[in-house]
């Protein structure tokens, strides 16, 4: 009976080799781990690091949220055989607002957060952004998108870089703006970047004002490489610009966004629209915004206005400003009001692209809606309709 006993033991212990070997799934691991080890003797135990990174890969899995092969790799960076600690940073988040989601995005770029003391390394960063004026779910979101935040330190990095956005902005609500746009820049050395950014803005004559407002808006702006700043700031002034001028900042902000290929793509996409090179700088010239819409928004303006309206698209080169107008809630519905006028011939078909769409939202519904109740009394309702999709 003992050398039957010793022999199925023997043969349990090769079944959980083999299975170490053949790449098994977390809760496989578990399983075996569980309900053999026990029976496996001192020689042919299973090595303790081997148990400790089943259970970080299924602790991760299942209460991480953290997929099965993102889970092995951030068990290479820790290991634990306890819930208690990472329960505690779980508990935290929790505490603090942060969802499900946005929890398991942090423990993923930063697994080894899951073994700190939360009160100790991550409540005084939180606190900091609090006393700043951000809520909770402000804080969860500049620490979601920037999760190296949390590993920086407090007084050597993330309180000077936000001094010297509140020195300049002088508020700290405009500056805490600023990190919600672009949590990042806290992690930047500001004097290199931004500092000399903004003092070549001032040597070219731009406001404080607009300066301050670029850098709310637009903070990725100022975070190039100074001379490639410099280099646009000339460009944008021998295109016109006065730097004196909102548009110019505007159109710095059109030429840093996306970077410089973003730049070439645009041209290219109205280049293909039939608009020739004196058109795109009309166009940036009138509205530096022309330049900043998504690639797919252009394309979807330029061919509702030239493939369904029918228009010559160089009318749109004259009116940039039509490229930002919402194809949802203005195009669209002020144009199905245009087709039932049409059909009914009730107005001209070469009517006015400006008139129809850059007029206020009363101007239009005195003059394309009210005022013909009576011949089409459904175009109210028509309207609101589209407008509500």
């Amino acid at each position: 009976m003992r050398m039957i006993v010793g022999f199925l033991r023997k043969a349990l212990v090769l079944q959980v080799r083999f299975t170490l070997t053949a790449s098994p799934t977390p809760q496989s691991l578990h399983f075996l781990l569980h309900h053999f080890y026990p029976f496996s003797s001192s020689s042919t135990s299973i090595p303790t690091s081997e148990r400790s990174e089943s259970f970080t890969v299924s602790y991760l899995i299942d209460s991480c949220g953290l997929s099965h092969e993102d889970a092995l790799s951030a068990s290479k960076l820790l290991r634990f055989e306890t819930p208690e600690k990472p329960d505690s940073v779980l508990a935290f988040f929790n505490s603090h607002g942060f969802s499900k989601s946005q929890t398991s995005k942090i423990v993923k770029s930063l697994p080894r957060l899951l073994a700190s003391d939360p009160d100790k390394t991550l409540l005084p960063k939180l606190q900091f952004f609090y006393s700043k004026g951000a809520s909770k779910p402000d804080v969860a979101k500049i620490v979601v998108s920037t999760p190296g935040i949390l590993k920086r330190s407090l007084e050597n990095q993330i309180i000077p870089s936000f001094n010297f956005l509140k020195d300049f902005l002088q508020s700290d609500e405009m500056a805490i703006t600023v990190v919600k746009r672009f949590s990042r820049i806290l992690l930047f050395d500001l004097h290199t970047y931004v500092a000399s950014n903004m003092n070549a803005l001032q040597e070219f004559g731009v406001p404080k004002s607009n300066i301050a407002g670029l850098l709310m808006y637009r903070p990725m702006a100022f975070m190039v490489n100074p001379n490639l700043f410099r280099k646009n700031l000339e460009e944008v002034k021998k295109m016109g610009f006065n730097p004196s001028q909102m548009k110019f900042v505007l159109a710095i902000q059109a030429m840093r966004a996306g970077g410089e290929s973003c730049w070439e793509r645009k041209i290219d996409i109205y280049k293909k629209w039939g608009w020739s090179e004196e058109e795109i700088r009309l166009a940036f010239t009138k509205s530096p915004w022309c330049m900043i819409y998504s690639e797919d928004k252009i394309m979807a303006k330029m061919d509702f206005f030239v493939n369904k309206m029918g228009r010559e698209s160089s009318l749109i080169a004259h009116r940039p400003f039509l490229i930002g107008l919402s194809l949802e809630k203005r195009i669209i519905p002020r144009y199905s009001v245009v087709q039932v006028l049409l059909s009914k011939g009730l107005i001209n078909k070469d009517i006015s692209l400006v008139v129809l769409f850059e007029s206020t939202e009363k101007t239009f519904l005195e003059r394309f809606v009210n005022a013909y109740k009576e011949e089409a009394p459904q175009l109210m309702k028509l309207y609101q309709e589209k407008i509500n999709l």
